[in-house]
């Protein structure tokens, strides 16, 4: 071990508040193997970066993970940013149930209310969407939800909202985007010995359980099902904190057959049951799925763990088939389409969001990937990106939320049952109306972050000449700020029978991200035209694979 590494780790174990991490750090520094060394060269390779999406990481000791040294630190920017600016700034404090939450959102109160701001606490582990509305409703200048969403059991994360003062109409209850995220970040760096950091003892307050009624409340009356036959419901909330807000939802809209999966309802931050908690994730969805046969459900509704996530099964001739981010955006967004309505979508998601706004008179908006731009779209009716995120009630949650995107989900299965129809047919409708659309993502996660940008700058300046068979018509670099949009590290390439791919860097994951999709017009045989659509796109995924080096 460098002597410079030795100084850093003894510094951070002099400075840190928490002597569980402080002993951890010390263990590793006697063990001295090499196992341990290469262990505290991770923990130390730089500090854990804020940006747009706050911080996320390992929780851990050590600069680049996530612990209370760490999140006192970011509480201790946020707050001079907040009150270099505004007088006793408002901020409301949430937290999901990871390992770590409790102390995190803690600190956050004791840090923040020391730095001059009125602090308001969520009564206990509730959803994202929940910190969101309240940001709105209390007319808070900010928020910060204590959550890794559904990241990995080993994560945990810390997301900002601005509102009140601190944003614009359409910014508040949304997260932060550039350059608050930079000017925040020089307030972190900038923060001293925590030993000389202000903590307050008490002086915020925790609010009752009143903010769960009212969020209830508002959404409940901002989404109001369809009439129709009540539909046998199974929901999984992934071992979040999502299952009691979402059962007392679907309530209160009328939906009392349902069936949460007993052993993913509880909390539990150690997620025993899913090796990711991601609905989106192979086997996710199994015991869900599962239960659903044994009761005959008509369909299946999935939370993850922070609830601001919304993923759909419905039963089918060979089974139960799980519905792709795009494909439940776009019912959705037909449920919502009118004229004079704006949809919005990400850049990265279908195309279909487009032609249904084409065809009923709404408006479309493409927007960056993620709803710290989605939400920002002015005069917002329906917002969606293809990870499963939905805002179905901006003017209650200017933000993705499970809750309501599943009450809407659960209303349009109840009036299609009453017409003996599902989910099935009426995506078979949009298809005759609009087109086949087809997506599928090429994912690929890795160790090494620099094969990331190695692999964006290969695509630059050797973009492949076809994909799927269809030669590559136009490679768009998305870092010059195409359609409107402000720059980001992206390539949107389109091939001549209307194939477009889109491939970039995550920004909450090491993962490189490909999101392909084609297009085909239907001429009376659906099945054909699905068919061929599918043996195109397989065609696509193989050349971006191949493409992208890594996989």
């Amino acid at each position: 071990m460098s002597d410079e590494l030795f100084d850093r780790v003894r510094a951070w174990i002099a400075d840190d508040p928490d002597p569980r991490t402080r002993s951890e750090l010390q263990a590793l520094l006697d063990d001295g193997s090499a196992a341990a060394r290469a262990d505290l060269a991770d923990r130390f390779r730089g500090p854990l970066e804020f940006g747009t999406a706050g911080l996320r990481g390992v929780v851990g000791a050590g600069e680049h993970r996530m612990n209370r040294a760490v999140v006192q630190r970011a509480a201790a920017g946020l707050g001079a940013w907040l009150t270099a600016r505004f007088d006793r700034p408002r901020v409301v404090v949430g937290l999901d149930a990871r390992h770590g939450s409790r102390e995190f959102a803690d600190d956050s109160a004791a840090v923040l209310t020391a730095a001059g701001c009125e602090v308001l606490l969520l009564p206990g582990p509730l959803p994202t969407p929940v910190l969101a509305f309240a940001v709105r409703h209390l007319d808070a200048d900010a928020g910060v939800m204590v959550t890794a969403s559904h990241n990995p059991a080993r994560d945990n994360g810390y997301k900002v909202y601005l509102g009140g003062r601190a944003a614009g109409p359409e910014g508040r209850g949304v997260q932060i985007v550039p350059p608050v995220d930079a000017g925040i970040a020089e307030r972190i760096a900038a923060v001293g010995p925590l030993a000389g950091l202000p903590r307050a003892a008490d002086g915020w307050t925790v609010l009752g359980p009143g903010i769960v009624e009212e969020y209830l409340s508002a959404v409940t009356a901002a989404v109001d099902p369809a009439p129709g036959r009540d539909p046998r419901v199974v929901v999984t909330a992934m071992h979040g904190v999502g299952n009691s807000v979402l059962l007392e939802a679907l309530h209160r809209s009328g939906f009392t057959d349902v069936h949460p999966v007993p052993e993913q309802a509880d909390p539990d931050p150690a997620f025993p049951t899913v090796p990711f908690p991601n609905p989106e994730e192979p086997g996710a969805l199994d015991r869900a799925v599962a239960l659903a046969e044994r009761v005959g459900a008509d369909v299946v509704l999935a939370v993850d763990p922070d609830a601001d996530r919304c993923c759909v099964a419905v039963p089918g001739p060979g089974g139960f088939t799980q519905l792709s981010g795009d494909e439940l955006g776009r019912v959705l967004g037909a449920e919502l389409a009118r004229s004079g309505a704006v949809l919005a979508c990400s850049v990265v998601s279908s195309q279909a969001l487009r032609r249904v706004a084409d065809r009923t008179g709404a408006r479309f908006a493409s927007a960056l990937t993620g709803f710290k731009w989605i939400a920002r779209v002015p005069d917002l009716t329906f917002g969606y990106e293809e990870a499963i995120g939905y805002c179905v009630a901006p003017e209650v949650v200017r933000d993705k939320d499970g809750i309501s995107a599943s009450l809407l989900v659960a209303g349009i299965v109840r009036r299609e049952l009453a017409a003996g129809r599902t989910l099935r047919d009426l995506l078979d409708d949009l298809d005759r109306l609009d087109g086949v659309h087809l997506t599928a993502p090429v994912t690929v996660r890795v160790e090494d972050l620099s094969l990331i940008p190695a692999a964006m700058a290969r695509l630059r300046t050797d973009p492949p000449a076809h994909l799927g068979g269809s030669a590559v018509t136009s490679v768009e670099d998305l870092a010059e700020g195409l359609d409107g949009l402000p720059p980001t590290d992206g390539l949107r390439f389109r091939t001549a029978d209307g194939t477009r791919v889109v491939v970039r860097p995550s920004g909450t994951e090491p993962k490189l991200k490909c999101y392909c999709e084609v297009v085909a017009d239907v001429e009376g045989d659906l099945p054909g035209a699905r068919r061929a659509a599918r043996e195109r796109l397989d065609g696509v995924l193989r050349d971006v694979r191949a493409a992208t080096g890594l996989a």
